[in-house]
Parts: C-alpha cells; structure tokens; sequence
C-alpha cells in the first residue's frame, strides 16, 4: 500500500522493482520455501554439486532411492533464515515412479527441476533425458489439470510463469514448448567431456542448446573444478534462494556452455548438425524429434534396460542389518521350497483336452 508521502518517481522504483523481483513479495518476516528435485544419469555428479551448493565438506555417498537434504540462508541480515528442500533421484531412470512424491499439488508453485546429464556417457544421454523429464512433465501435467479444476488461479498462474523466460518480442515465443516448471540442465565431467573430438563436443554442445533452449531452460557444463561448480550454484541458488539471475553467457562449444534461460535463440543455435541432404531425409513429426534423430546417428541410444541400475539395494552391504538379514533369508529359503513344491504339483496335474 502506497503512503501519501510517495513521490511518482518512488511509486515507479517500487513497480519496477517488484516486476524484476516478483518473489520480493514475500512479506518481513515470513520464511520462503522453495524444492528442488535433482535427476539424472546414475553416478553423473548429483550428489556432489548438491553438496557444494550446501557448501557441505563431506564425501559425497551413492544415492539408494530418493533422498532429502534441505539447505538455509539468511535474506537479509537479521531476518529469518529461507528454507530450500533438496530431493535427490538415484538409478538414473529406473526409479521413475518416486518422482510423484516430491512434487505435489501443494509445492508445485515453488518447485524445480535439475537434470544432471553425464557428458562422458553420450549414448546415454538423450534418452536418459527424454524419460526423465517425459515422465515429470506428465505428473506436473496431471497436478496442473487437477489445479485447473480446484484452484483455476493458481493453474493459470503456473502457465502464464512457463512463458515468462522468453520475452513476448522474442523471434522464439510461439515456436518453444517450455516446462512447466523451472529447469536447470547441469552437463557434468567436462573435464572428461572436453578430451572428445572436437566434432562430437560440437554436436553435443549444440544439441543440448536446443533442448534448453525449446524446454525454456538454463544450461551450464560443470565438473569438479571449483570454478565451474561455482557457475552451476549460481543457477541453482536462484532457484533455490531467489538469488540474483546472472546475465553473463557462454556458447563457444570449445568451453563450457553456461546459457541462463531466454539468452539464446534458434538463429544463434542454428540447424542440426548434418547436412540439409541428410536432414531432409529424416522423417519427423517436430523439432525436438528431428534433433533427437539426427543427434542418435552419431551417437546410437543404449537400451532403456541398460541404464537402469538392476543391483537389488537389500544385497547393499552399507545397509546391512543382521537380525532384518537372517529372517530375509530364511524367507529367500521358504519362498524357494514353495517354488519347488509349485513346480511338482504343477506336472504332476491332469489336463482335459476337451
């Protein structure tokens, strides 16, 4: 509310202000809550660029299923610390059911994605990618059609917040699909990355440029080098924290990408990478699956099966509880013995044959 002592000119500071930083609503005292789920290839670096953003010394431990973490930082000096919930997917791809729990229909305004891809891994990439946020953006669709019904307000506002990355005068507005939520790509192991052939990192680098930029997402390369960690926590304290937005980019494939979301355009990306003869040949039905094609000709898919972690987490010996592991087994024994039994009774049944 505006007080008569306002000038014009304090009145437009404030409007602008609020427009730049429209989580600055958040009243004098009260807690801001943001989520973060982190996905992606397993062993691709979660866990560790979690821990950096947490500025936590410890060696990073695998992740067994879905894990909780949450970081705190103070606004502004002598206020209430702001609360960030850090979920963390393990097994790459095959644990895609445990998304629903994080993101519900009472966090969904304050939640995000960040996909953590591994750059040394290039056949794995795309479709670890594609299940990953295929199957989030699903679920955040299911959530969003529920709102629509119980909270129209809400619903609206989401989607309206899915476009506001790209300004309405961007050349890209009708031509992008964005997610809806906020998304960070993280390419991780750079260093590994960067001793490729100069021609894969080009189609690599280029390829995830248009991914980011069709998702309205930000893209940064980072390794374990403190100087490129420090650019992903800048991604991810905004997110988190409501930090300011960097307004620096990068898009030489010969360095690391660090692109915030809505600074590149598909004139700068340019087409994919093979010629328009063999383009042309490529049957697709949109954008993003004409990239998808023409990236798996250089870089063939591993099967679905492949990337997902089949080691049973009861064998883990990190977990091992003596008195659980000795009636698991006694179990394994019964459930043996029934399959045996099972087994006689079964040959030894009489069919009709009428």
């Amino acid at each position: 509310m505006p007080k008569q002592s306002d000038t014009l000119w304090d009145l437009a500071i404030a409007e602008v202000e609020k427009r730049e930083n429209p989580d600055d609503g958040v009243k004098q005292g009260e807690v801001w809550e943001k989520s973060i789920l982190f996905m992606g290839n397993k062993n691709g670096g979660k866990t560790t660029i979690i821990l950096r953003c947490l500025e936590r010394e410890e060696a990073p431990k695998p992740t067994l299923a879905l894990e909780y973490t949450f970081g705190r930082r103070a606004r502004r000096h002598n206020t209430p610390k702001d609360i960030a919930h850090f979920w963390e997917l393990g097994g790459g791809t095959s644990l895609l059911e445990l998304i629903r729990i994080p993101v519900t229909s009472h966090n969904i305004r304050s939640f995000a994605v960040v996909l953590v891809l591994d750059l040394s891994k290039p056949n794995e990439l795309w479709t670890t990618m594609d299940t990953l946020l295929q199957v989030t953006r699903n679920h955040v669709n299911k959530i969003l059609t529920k709102l629509e019904k119980t909270n129209p307000e809400v619903a609206a506002e989401l989607k309206q917040r899915m476009r506001n990355n790209l300004q309405r005068d961007h050349p890209d507005y009708e031509l992008v699909d964005p997610f809806p939520i906020p998304l960070v790509i993280i390419g991780s192991k750079y260093d590994i990355f960067h001793e490729f052939d100069s021609e894969m990192r080009k189609i690599i680098s280029k390829t995830l440029r248009f991914v980011s930029h069709y998702y309205g997402a930000s893209l940064v390369f980072t390794s374990k080098s403190e100087a490129l960690l420090l650019k992903a926590r800048v991604l991810i304290n905004h997110l988190a924290f409501g930090y300011d937005k960097s307004k620096s980019i990068s898009v030489d494939p010969s360095k690391p990408l660090f692109i915030p979301a809505g600074l590149d355009s598909l004139s700068q990306i340019g087409p994919p990478p093979a010629s328009e003869r063999d383009i042309g040949k490529v049957r697709a039905n949109t954008p993003l699956e004409l990239w998808r094609k023409v990236f798996e000709q250089t870089f063939p898919p591993k099967s679905s099966c492949g990337l997902q972690d089949t080691r049973d987490p009861a064998q883990d010996t990190q977990y091992a509880e003596y008195d659980i592991d000795v009636m698991r087994a006694q179990k394994n024994q019964e459930l043996e013995q029934y399959k045996r039994n099972a087994s006689k009774s079964w040959k030894e049944m009489d069919f009709d044959s009428d």
